[in-house]
């Protein structure tokens, strides 16, 4: 598993896919969240804004990322 630092109280979903590296652009993150590639501790979740907190597990195909602050 895969660990993101993040400065603040929560990330956008998106934002911490393009982070992790886990897709490429913007675009690529509002596609694979809307057709319900994602998880978010263990749920889909196909809002792309959705607010993620430390301590949140994201998911995208088979790679798990946690988020973290500093």
């Amino acid at each position: 598993m895969e660990i993101i630092t993040i400065r603040d109280d929560f990330i956008k979903l998106g934002q911490a896919l393009k982070l992790a590296g886990l897709v490429e652009s913007g675009v690529d993150a509002k596609i694979r969240i809307q057709e319900g590639f994602v998880k978010v501790n263990g749920e889909v979740e196909v809002q792309r804004g959705k607010k993620i907190h430390p301590g949140d597990v994201i998911e995208l195909d088979g790679t798990q990322i946690k988020i973290e602050t500093r």
